[in-house]
């Protein structure tokens, strides 16, 4: 499975980027034989202005399915990681456990 990292108009950091593989690696733990690839993109929504402005959205690619998308907005770039990845597990999860009943 690869990850791959847009900061958008968010400046990272190596502790950013470890943050984010590691919460896709947990978030994927289970599936992730089946999850190619899984884009991450961060943006500030309100710039300097306070409030849960930090977006991250992450978009799971599934062999022969569609992607799958989720976001999660918080006031700090890790609260917003950890919702996001929370999302796409059971996203994904659900995805993959409706596709197997039919």
């Amino acid at each position: 499975m690869q990850i791959q990292i847009n900061p958008g108009d968010i400046e990272t950091s190596p502790a950013i980027d470890e943050h984010i593989e590691n919460a896709v690696e947990h978030a994927m733990r289970h599936t992730k034989d089946r999850v190619t690839r899984v884009e991450v993109h961060l943006h500030d929504e309100n710039g300097p202005k306070h409030g849960p402005d930090k977006r991250c959205t992450m978009e799971a690619r599934i062999a022969g399915k569609d992607p799958i998308a989720v976001h999660h907005d918080a006031p700090d770039l890790y609260a917003a990681i950890d919702g996001a990845a929370g999302k796409l597990e059971r996203a994904v999860t659900h995805k993959l456990e409706r596709t197997a009943q039919h």
